[in-house]
């Protein structure tokens, strides 16, 4: 019973930190909308065309609930889960509303620009055991003697949507692979832009350098990713734990830190 009660309580309050965020909540109120103005055009509609936008509606239904269910499967993290299934819906949104009238379409589209320049999704609030770092705290963890051999650092940027959807896999990541020998660090180059340079990482969006992920070795770097020249593409790979660990060899180096003890 305490686990239940624990769990219950636990969702119920992502839940409220969700609905509490304006993200979401304008979302929410957008898409409601739709309740009230379905109810409003079955009374002023020809019957023709209530019949062709009911039909629309469990079509778009069963497509969005496929398509979310697939999402589910494939996203690892509820912020990459959720930002897919709002934009599903809006596409849905736009599908029904243009049954019903083209000029409310594009009202709906005005509406979800508004939303997108106004708020943003929140990231991911857990640290794991990453240390949120200056670039100058940086540079003085990797020069003294007497800290860690390895940093894996993510220079990320709050307002980059790429950052948000994978805020939760580089500190999940640290919880399994954090030893006295590798150490987990952010820096957000939202606050310090004028490190992006100095560590050779492009603000740009359309460069898909945002999250960029390096593994230093005392003060030299040995690997990132995404690699510097690698070509960006509308198909570049979903960040995940798993990538992360294969390319920077994670699971190579936790061994390492074991069988040295």
């Amino acid at each position: 019973m305490g686990k239940e009660s624990s769990s219950s309580f636990s969702v119920l309050k992502l839940l409220n930190q969700t609905v509490s965020e304006p993200h979401y909540l304008f979302h929410f109120l957008t898409f409601f909308s739709y309740i009230v103005l379905r109810c409003s055009a079955s009374q002023v509609l020809a019957p023709h065309l209530i019949q062709i936008l009911i039909r629309r509606e469990i079509q778009t239904l069963l497509a969005f609930a496929v398509l979310a269910f697939i999402k589910g499967i494939r996203e690892e993290t509820w912020e990459a889960f959720i930002a897919d299934a709002l934009f599903i819906a809006k596409i849905c949104l736009f599908v029904l509303t243009f049954t019903m009238d083209r000029r409310i379409a594009v009202w709906y589209i005005l509406v979800f620009l508004v939303i997108h320049v106004l708020t943003q999704q929140p990231s991911s609030q857990g640290l794991g055991t990453c240390s949120k770092l200056t670039p100058l705290l940086l540079e003085s963890l990797l020069t003294e003697g007497n800290t860690t051999k390895f940093w894996l650092v993510e220079f990320s940027a709050s307002y980059s949507s790429a950052c948000i959807r994978s805020s939760q896999q580089f500190p999940e990541l640290s919880i399994t692979y954090s030893t006295k020998l590798l150490s987990f660090g952010i820096v957000d180059l939202g606050l310090f832009p004028n490190a992006a340079e100095k560590f050779g990482v492009s603000l740009s969006g359309s460069m898909g350098q945002l999250p960029t992920y390096i593994l230093f070795e005392n003060a030299a770097e040995v690997s990132r990713f995404p690699e510097l020249g690698s070509e960006t593409t509308f198909f570049n790979p979903t960040i995940t734990k798993g990538l992360l660990s294969r390319h920077f060899e994670l699971d190579r180096h936790l061994l390492e830190y074991v069988n040295s003890k």
